[in-house]
């Protein structure tokens, strides 16, 4: 047994390290909901994969617990592919290397997964065990919820037959959610028109590395650096001056995930290729000073290239570098109700360099439906401006707070009981499926707890063990005094 199994809980952790052993990032999935449908069958548990791929596997109540309202723990079965520059591995085949370092869990040089692994794995070992207490259970794991909510978007009605739903996908141990943002992706579109390079010139290209990136909405408060807007900024005070030609513009991986790295290649008359050295270093010392707290080990790499034979005509270059840089990014509006909670955000999180084409994906994310609103009307005036196109896409529904839940005042009893102290109800900025479960299943009474994860969505992802224990706990006591159908 690795130190992995032997953490407490262990039937939890036992299937965290299977889950960390199986790739299974967005829309690759299947390898590992196969070993889950075959492990459920061998368990004689009635498992049953939907029409999008969703699995919903059912255990009977344990003996005295048959009159309980029927429960469903929900997680999500995908995970986040991102991992540091120097860590070679393909998420598609190579296992996550997990391991222990103190009272957390971590991986080695990639995303931990345990953002929604540590969720799954406890419903996998509730649906193993034989000891535990509770009524009719479902278990519902859903796909691709990292890359556009495909699973909980194709949920249809009747699948579910419980009265209650816990949601298992959130990030901080003593804290109960009880609604999350909407979201909504927007894909920009600037035409590309090109030249001939000068070939006199020198070449170069520059890389931004070395941020912290993270979780477009559980994070976006915190101030890190995004490398697509510091490059993008760098090109806006700098461009002119060194009389760059850009050729290419590539940044961030994930629309869901602050950007840690970028890349621009461009070319320039050779001499000023010195001057070119000295604005790096000195952009470079200036954004660690300005993110010396938030994001201290931004690092940026020159490095001579092969000559290109096309760069971006003037006009082309001048349009981008000022839509990139005049882009809003970042926290839009607190919310007033809740007080530490972003309202309203938009994230810049990928761009892409093609023939015809520069592409900017963003995600705005909002607590209410007039602040998504709002940041769309802003980018659409924005496209408008620089002669670009956008298309809204993937539009998923906030989940609306109701302080008078039952499921979520049993959840509060039971965590004052167990740990003597009143738990935080919370609202996340970040896009729970719950808010889609609503459409198909109106009625369903819905609350979403989990155990402390730092650095969601990014290669410092981790998880603390002591909470994991602690979720674990109040997990299982909920389920015991779950109350019967009727009352």
């Amino acid at each position: 047994m690795t130190a992995l199994s032997q953490l407490y809980p262990q039937p939890l952790w036992q299937w965290f390290e299977q889950i960390c052993a199986i790739p299974h990032p967005s829309k690759h999935e299947q390898a590992l909901s196969q070993h889950i449908q075959a492990w459920a069958k061998s368990k004689q548990l009635d498992v049953v994969e939907d029409a999008v791929g969703n699995l919903i596997i059912r255990k009977p109540a344990t003996a005295g617990m048959e009159d309980r309202k029927i429960v469903v723990i929900q997680a999500h079965i995908d995970m986040v592919p991102q991992k540091n520059a120097d860590k070679v591995h393909d998420f598609t085949k190579d296992p996550i290397e997990a391991y222990v370092d103190g009272d957390w869990v971590k991986a080695k040089g990639t995303t931990l997964g345990a953002d929604n692994g540590i969720g799954m794995a406890s419903a996998l070992a509730i649906l193993g065990s034989n000891d535990i207490k509770h009524g009719p259970l479902e278990v519902l794991l859903t796909i691709d919820e990292e890359a556009g909510m495909t699973g909980a978007f194709g949920l249809q009605a009747g699948m579910l037959d419980a009265e209650i739903l816990i949601n298992t996908d959130s990030e901080q141990e003593g804290e109960i959610y009880m609604g999350c943002a909407g979201g909504v992706d927007a894909q920009i579109t600037l035409p590309m028109v090109w030249q001939a390079s000068e070939q006199s010139y020198a070449a170069f290209s520059l890389h931004l590395s070395g941020l912290k990136g993270g979780h477009s909405g559980v994070n976006i408060h915190l101030g890190r650096g995004n490398a697509n807007k510091l490059l993008a900024r760098f090109l806006f005070e700098n461009a002119d001056e060194l009389a760059l030609e850009l050729t290419q513009f590539t940044g961030g991986s994930l629309r869901n995930a602050i950007p840690r790295e970028a890349n621009i290649s461009f070319m320039l008359p050779a001499e000023n290729v010195d001057t070119l050295n000295e604005k790096v270093r000195a952009f470079e010392a200036l954004v660690r000073a300005e993110l010396a707290i938030a994001d201290p080990d931004m690092r940026l790499v020159l490095s001579e290239i092969p000559t290109p034979k096309r760069v971006m005509s003037e006009n082309s270059q001048n349009t981008l570098i000022d839509l990139l840089h005049v882009c809003p990014n970042g926290v839009m509006r607190m919310s007033d109700e809740v007080a530490g909670v972003t309202e309203t955000s938009l994230n810049v999180g990928v761009i892409s360099t093609n023939d015809e084409e520069v592409s900017i994906l963003c995600l705005i994310r909002s607590l209410i439906d007039s602040g998504r609103t709002q940041v769309e009307g802003m980018l659409n005036a924005l496209t408008n401006l620089a002669g670009a196109e956008i298309e809204f896409s993937g539009a998923y529904p906030g989940w609306k707070p109701d302080n008078s839940s039952p499921v979520m005042a049993i959840v509060r009893e039971t965590y004052e009981s167990i740990y003597h102290k009143e738990p935080v109800i919370m609202v996340i900025h970040a896009g729970l499926e719950c808010g889609l479960f609503k459409k198909p299943y109106p009625e369903m009474d819905m609350v979403s707890i989990g155990p402390t994860i730092r650095y969601p969505h990014g290669p410092d992802e981790m998880v603390n063990i002591t909470t994991v224990g602690q979720y674990w706990d109040l997990l299982l006591a909920v389920l015991e005094r779950i109350p019967a159908k009727g009352e």
